[in-house]
Order: C-alpha cells, then sequence, then structure tokens
C-alpha cells in the first residue's frame, strides 16, 4: 500500500489553510501538519476537523515570526517522519486597516497609503507574509530534500503582480488603483521574488516551486470581504499539490498563470 504524502501548513487553523487542509484530507491520500501560531486555536481545529471524521492529521504550534517554535515543530516531524513532500507556506496577515470616510458606497474602504502608513506596520506584515516564509522555508529544506519530488506552494494574491498594477490592459488594473494595501500588496510581491529566487536556486533538483493565488476568498485576513468561500478559493492550491512530478516551477497561479 502507498504511503500517505506528508503536508505541512503554516497558518491552517483557519480560513485558507483550515479550508485546505479538509480538502486534502477527504482526498485521503495525505498526512496534514495543521500549523497554529495559538494552541487553543489549533485545538479548536482539531476538534472541528474530528467532528467531521478525519484523523489523519497533527496540530503543530508554529509562529512564524518565533524561530523556536519553528525549530521545535521541525524536531517534532524529524522524530516522526523521514520526509516532507510539501511545504505550504499560507500564515500571512493584512496588517492594519484603517476606514476610509470619504469612499462612496461601493467603492473600496480599507486603506493602508503608503505615504503615510508607519514603517513599524509594514514590518509587521513583512515579517510574517515575507521573513517569517523565508526562515520556514529554510528550516524544513533539510526534510523537504529527503522526499523524491518536494513541493514548496508559497501563498500569494494577484494584488502582488506588479504587472497588474501597471499594465492598463490587466484585469482588475482600475479596480487595483482603488485598493491602498500598500504594506501586504509588496509583501505578497517580495513573496514572489523569493518563489522566483528559491526556484532558480534548486532548478537542477526535484523541487517544485511556484507561487498560488487562491483569489479574493472571504476570511478573516480581509474581514469576510471576499467574494468566494474558501473552500472554494483553495482549488487552486489543491491542484498544485496533487500535480504529478513534471509540474511547472518558479511561476505564479490563480486559475490559470498570473504575470509577475
Amino acid at each position: 500500500m502507498e504511503s500517505k504524502k506528508t503536508v505541512m501548513i503554516t497558518g491552517a487553523n483557519q480560513g485558507i489553510g483550515f479550508a485546505t487542509a479538509k480538502k486534502l484530507l477527504q482526498l485521503g491520500h495525505y498526512h496534514v501538519y495543521i500549523g497554529s501560531r495559538n494552541q487553543e486555536n489549533g485545538e479548536n481545529a482539531k476538534k472541528d476537523l474530528e467532528k467531521l471524521g478525519f484523523s489523519d492529521f497533527d496540530i503543530v504550534q508554529i509562529d512564524v515570526t518565533d524561530k523556536n517554535t519553528i525549530t521545535s515543530t521541525v524536531e517534532k516531524l524529524e522524530g516522526t517522519i523521514t520526509h516532507l513532500d510539501i511545504l505550504i507556506n499560507n500564515a500571512g496577515i493584512s496588517g492594519a486597516l484603517r476606514i476610509n470616510k470619504s469612499a462612496a458606497e461601493g467603492e473600496p474602504f480599507m486603506e493602508q497609503d503608503i505615504t503615510t502608513i508607519p514603517l513599524k506596520e509594514v514590518r509587521k506584515v513583512f515579517d510574517v507574509n515575507f521573513f517569517g516564509a523565508i526562515e520556514v522555508t529554510q528550516s524544513f529544506l533539510p526534510l523537504l530534500q529527503k522526499a523524491p519530488s518536494p513541493k514548496i506552494i508559497n501563498i500569494s494574491s494577484g494584488l502582488g503582480s506588479l504587472t497588474n498594477h501597471t499594465d492598463p490592459e490587466a484585469p482588475y488594473y482600475e479596480h487595483m488603483k482603488g485598493i491602498k494595501l500598500g504594506a501586504y500588496n509588496t509583501s505578497k510581491t517580495a513573496l514572489n521574488a523569493f518563489t522566483v529566487m528559491l526556484a532558480a536556486q534548486l532548478q537542477d533538483t526535484s523541487f517544485q516551486i511556484n507561487s498560488v493565488s487562491p483569489g479574493f476568498a472571504a476570511t478573516n485576513l480581509n474581514n469576510y470581504s471576499g467574494t468566494q468561500n474558501p473552500s472554494e478559493a483553495v482549488d487552486s492550491i489543491i491542484e498544485f499539490v496533487t500535480m504529478g512530478d513534471k509540474g511547472p516551477t518558479g511561476k505564479f497561479f490563480e486559475k490559470e498563470e498570473i504575470a509577475w
């Protein structure tokens, strides 16, 4: 009997991470390590999954901004499994948002004006969305390198596409001009750059490394204002998890490839 592939997902006690874990467990071919920054939230996620009849998972406490929790999680997995097949860097925050009182009805109402946002807020977003993903990846790399066909999936956003922000012909160009999410957007652009650099560094190996955007899903990250539910949004992530060994690497996708 073929052994189940192992998957580590950061920030998986809710939202996109939780929906991804649930869908992988439904498929039945994966053992999922569900990362939660907060132990209590992780236990709540465990109860929810057990109510659905799932058991092929473990809850691990991991804060991507805390090296000690990353190290302890790696050590836990090293004592349990011989290799890690898939790492999903999902943990992310939107950062501080303020209501734009002057926005007309139906227009964006949350702002991170890059001309005025305090740098401490930008650093807070980058610590999770960018630096956290790098530190987690570096820490799990030895376990991933032992897998026959390892994958790293960095959960990004179309808002991180420089093309979408600068090309008037790009989808949602006019809409994106009105969204002031300077810290969040630039953190996802940086994460995409990390994807490119990492894929280039490991291009002569069996790694598949890609940025994947779930689209505008209704989660805590955007105060549940998204246009699709998480279970729908994670289909693009599941596609890359389940993709064969000859899939693309160093690319950026949602439902189809996105320009950097």
